[in-house]
């Protein structure tokens, strides 16, 4: 079992930036590929990002809407996966999701997830 525990969520304005935290328990963190997905309300769970730790190496990739803007990454040593948002738009208001056991933008491919942090971005 993994248990994931999100933070750093919150009300910013359009523009701004914010920083998301998963910490990861239950298993060895540096094997466990991680992703971060989104639901604005009405809308279906959509993917962010996602990061895997192989031979040393940080793999990541990121949707779309995403890229550029927002960085994925993480600290095996603490046993966390991050979120850093930047220039932050309305569009990307949503609970954001920590989820374990892939590397896919598939939400039906992870194990385990977070309970979700709400990020609320103003116009």
């Amino acid at each position: 079992q993994v248990q994931l525990v999100e933070s750093g969520g919150g009300l910013v304005q359009a523009g701004g930036s914010l920083r998301l935290s998963c910490a990861a328990s239950g298993r060895t963190f540096s094997n466990l590929p991680m992703g971060w997905f989104r639901q604005a309300p009405g809308k279906e769970r959509e993917f962010v990002a996602a990061t895997r730790w192989s031979g040393g190496s940080t793999y990541t990739y990121y949707a779309d809407s995403v890229k550029g803007r927002f960085t994925i990454s993480r600290d095996n040593a603490k046993n966390t996966v991050y979120l850093q948002m930047n220039s932050l738009k309305p569009e990307d208001t949503a609970v954001y999701y920590c989820a374990a056991g892939a590397y896919s933008s598939w939400s039906q491919m992870y194990d385990y997830w977070g309970q979700g942090t709400q990020v609320t971005v103003s116009s």
